[in-house]
């Protein structure tokens, strides 16, 4: 994909390292916080994109995930609860030349922050959108959140939440998100190719990272993070790459080295199941088309995890496609106003026919 989204950010000449992102800020989460992970990744990932730190900026919401501004060696702004893609769409719209990044929770972004995040996706401005989803309510103490499974007992559903969770990568999907992709905190290696394919998208970008909180919510997505319970539950897509997964056909078997488990179409619903899949791997498997115009794929994969169970669970970038960028379209407009005579004139708007003159 083209890598046009930091084209206009100043590269510097500076060699720079993971050091250089880090400020002087003591970073406080509670030890064992998937936080730190998420951190460390993008700190060690930034010095590969050669741009200068001035022109980097974190904006975040409120939240423990809000709290990354801080502990950035670059510009950044702990903003308003759930407002944070708002306060960044300005920024970006205003200033093309900066990279901008907005961190944000489950609780944050898809609560009282769901209107400001799914028309910053939808405008398709040039934001780089990190959604922490621990599926609970942090730095209140424990209280359920919009992603927390049906029946979860915390402080405030002390018999069991009633809500029906969202979806985070559905809903991004349904908002006509340009880049949609998932990840998990203790991943370093898939976190970091994630971070680097959003900051190269021009657009919008939302990475949903499932994020461990070891106090309030400790073990939510331990299926996608236990080596044994891993292999059958993560489906990792690879765009152009047959969607295979669970343990290996080996090559004694006469397989090929991929999974015993794939995803395919059922020819009656037209939904994705999971089948098992023969040694030679002829079963109908779906090949991964992250650049599909149509996002009804990527949509259907988005839903194949079970909130409880969390089997089958995709990772990976499920949708990356290139629509007309806002901050572009936006520039362009106003350029064309000056040109016009009497046009993108304030005093000119003020003055204008729909006016009325008081007389005494």
């Amino acid at each position: 994909m083209p890598t046009e989204a930091l084209s206009l950010v100043p590269k510097t000449d500076a060699k720079q390292t993971m050091k250089d992102f880090k400020s002087d800020q003591e970073v406080r989460w509670c030890p064992g916080c998937g936080d730190y992970a998420i951190l460390a990744a993008v700190q060690g990932f930034l010095p590969e994109l050669g741009l200068a730190r001035e022109n980097i900026t974190f904006i975040s919401g409120i939240g423990c995930s809000s709290r990354f501004p801080y502990y950035m060696n670059t510009y950044g702004m702990h903003s308003i609860h759930g407002r944070a893609p708002a306060i960044a769409t300005g920024l970006a719209t205003a200033r093309r030349d900066l990279s901008v990044w907005v961190v944000t929770g489950d609780g944050d972004a898809l609560s009282i922050g769901g209107n400001h995040l799914i028309h910053a996706l939808r405008r398709n401005v040039n934001l780089k959108i990190l959604l922490f989803n621990n599926r609970i309510y942090g730095l209140t103490k424990g209280q359920y959140s919009p992603t927390s499974e049906v029946g979860k007992i915390t402080k405030s559903t002390p018999m069991g939440s009633l809500d029906a969770p969202f979806n985070p990568l559905s809903l991004a999907l349904g908002a006509e998100a340009s880049f949609v992709a998932r990840t998990v905190d203790s991943d370093r290696q898939h976190l970091t190719s994630v971070l680097r394919a959003a900051a190269q998208h021009k657009g919008s970008a939302l990475i949903e990272i499932y994020q461990n909180c070891n106090i309030f919510n400790d073990g939510a997505f331990e299926a996608l993070k236990d080596k044994q319970l891993a292999q059958e539950a993560v489906i990792r897509l690879e765009h152009g790459e047959p969607i295979r997964f669970g343990a290996p056909w080996t090559e004694a078997e006469g397989g090929d080295g991929q999974g015993r488990k794939g995803v395919v179409r059922d020819r009656d619903t037209g939904d994705l199941t999971v089948v098992d899949v023969s040694v030679d791997g002829t079963d109908g498997v779906l090949t991964h088309d992250a650049h599909a115009a149509s996002p009804t794929t990527a949509f259907a994969l988005s839903r194949l995890a079970d909130n409880d169970t969390l089997h089958h669970t995709p990772i990976g970038l499920l949708r990356q496609v290139q629509r007309p960028v806002y901050d572009d379209l936006m520039a362009d407009q106003m350029e064309a106003a000056v040109e016009q005579k009497g046009k993108g004139d304030l005093s000119s708007l003020l003055a204008g026919s729909d006016t009325w003159t008081v007389v005494g």
